[in-house]
């Protein structure tokens, strides 16, 4: 995800992070079948659920119901330096969908953007997938494979992203490197991205109070000292307007705690240990204007379905990945990926080492993508093993504009790769999304995985 900041704004409490296990609320994982796949109209149906991100939940005393956090502030009671508050602060199960509005169906997640709770309003919210013992989060690795499923963002507006990717968690939470760490992933602590957030309440099993300041735009969120960074494969960053395949890679393996130039804020961008730009493909960046949206080669307006494949410099899955390609299935047709259409640019429809260079170019932006090892350091983190995550938010850093509109918002539309969607500047405020867009959703379902081919008819 490209610029990444603060994806709540709860009206109370319920929006809390802890390492302890909290009792006052059961938590129940929603259930969602997945599909692996082995050949063509071969595929098996595997039992899944859903764990809420731990930044959703209500924190509160391990001895009663004190808050923890409200609205910006840590209580210093119960907070007054990291490893305390780990000891004093547990998280607690989750009411899905009366205060998420997170729902599943068979092999259908709908993710509500705001839900009127009987004592909160909840904004946005981000899911792992559970492996099948629903003990801890499901591992992926895709060389050589893919990945698809089908999505209905009809109902996501400009300044809204209805995300599915993969990032480099612990596949238990975090629970074995860190003995602080209670929860684990039945309380889906642990996340990380290449935006290195620093809005995560407990990082590495401690509290992030140090130097933690309140969010000048979101009453409910701020950042602390700390950020969270590990590898990130955005399969996919959309809304109705636009969407964006984008690889991003670190020097670090796995969820490794920031702080100072390491996290790579602000004017330190390009000095940090992750790629927070990455290597995207969105088909209007790359000059196709016809191709996504609402009426055109991929119509927005109805579900359809998106097949990413990985594939390696020797066909196998202990090769090199190579080469990420990109195509979709709507109304039992299948449509190839769009092609570049930039000056001096090839005609190139796959992200590869090459291409990513060549738009890097063009583009005149910085290569952070080959400094810190391309494609091949995003293949050696699906060796490890990736963590699915699902999720929708609104912007409060950069109102989505780098994925729907101009960005940066100072440069001119006819320079290119700064039109990246037909969206208004103005667009995106998340205050006007939360009062004008509350019912916006978006449903993922039909999730399959397997070898080349096998995810789709063809």
């Amino acid at each position: 995800m490209f610029p990444f900041l603060a994806l709540i704004s709860l009206s109370y409490a319920a929006i809390v992070y802890g390492q302890q296990a909290g009792t006052l609320t059961t938590e129940t994982h929603p259930k969602l079948t997945v599909q692996k796949c082995s050949g063509s109209n071969s595929c098996t149906t595997e039992n899944h659920s859903i764990v809420l991100d731990s930044n959703w939940r209500w924190l509160h005393s391990t001895s009663g119901s004190n808050n923890c956090y409200t609205g910006n502030t840590w209580d210093t009671s119960l907070c007054p330096d990291p490893a305390t508050c780990a000891q004093n602060c547990a998280l607690d199960g989750a009411d899905y969908s009366g205060t998420y509005g997170i729902t599943t169906s068979g092999n259908a997640l709908t993710l509500k953007f705001v839900t009127n709770g009987p004592y909160s309003t909840n904004i946005g919210s981000r899911v792992y997938l559970m492996d099948t013992a629903d003990s801890k989060y499901q591992l992926f690795n895709l060389k050589n494979q893919e990945f698809t499923f089908d999505v209905d963002m009809s109902q996501l507006p400009c300044g809204l992203n209805g995300a599915l990717y993969f990032v480099e968690m612990d596949a238990d939470g975090g629970t074995s490197r860190f003995s602080t760490n209670k929860a684990g992933a039945k309380y889906g602590t642990g996340y990380c991205d290449t935006q290195c957030p620093h809005d995560i309440k407990f990082i590495n099993g401690e509290a992030n109070v140090a130097n933690w300041t309140a969010s000048p735009s979101d009453p409910n969120a701020g950042t602390g000292q700390y950020g969270s960074c590990c590898n990130e494969m955005d399969i996919w960053e959309a809304n109705s307007q636009g969407a964006a395949v984008t690889p991003h890679v670190c020097s670090v393996q796995g969820q490794t705690r920031c702080s100072g130039t390491q996290c790579g804020d602000g004017d330190q961008r390009y000095d940090g240990i992750c790629d927070k730009d990455g290597c995207d493909f969105n088909s209007w960046r790359m000059g196709d204007q016809t191709f996504l949206g609402p009426g055109k080669t991929v119509d927005t307006t109805k579900k359809f379905t998106v097949v990413t494949q990985f594939y390696t410099s020797n066909n196998s899955t202990s090769g090199t990945l190579s080469e990420i390609r990109r195509l979709y299935v709507q109304n039992g047709k299948v449509i190839a990926n769009s092609k570049t259409k930039i000056s001096g640019l090839s005609a190139y429809d796959s992200i590869t080492d090459e291409f990513c260079n060549a738009q890097k170019t063009a583009f005149g932006d910085t290569n952070s993508f080959e400094k810190l090892g391309g494609l091949n350091v995003m293949g050696q983190s699906f060796d490890k093993g990736m963590v699915l995550v699902m999720s929708v938010w609104d912007d409060h850093e950069a109102q989505m504009l780098w994925l729907d509109s101009n960005y940066p918002t100072n440069g001119s539309a006819s320079t290119p790769g700064v039109s990246r969607g037909p969206c208004a500047t103005t667009s995106g405020q998340p205050t006007d999304l939360e009062k004008n867009s509350p019912g916006a959703t978006v449903i993922f379902s039909n999730i399959k995985y397997g070898p080349i081919g096998s995810t789709y008819a063809h």
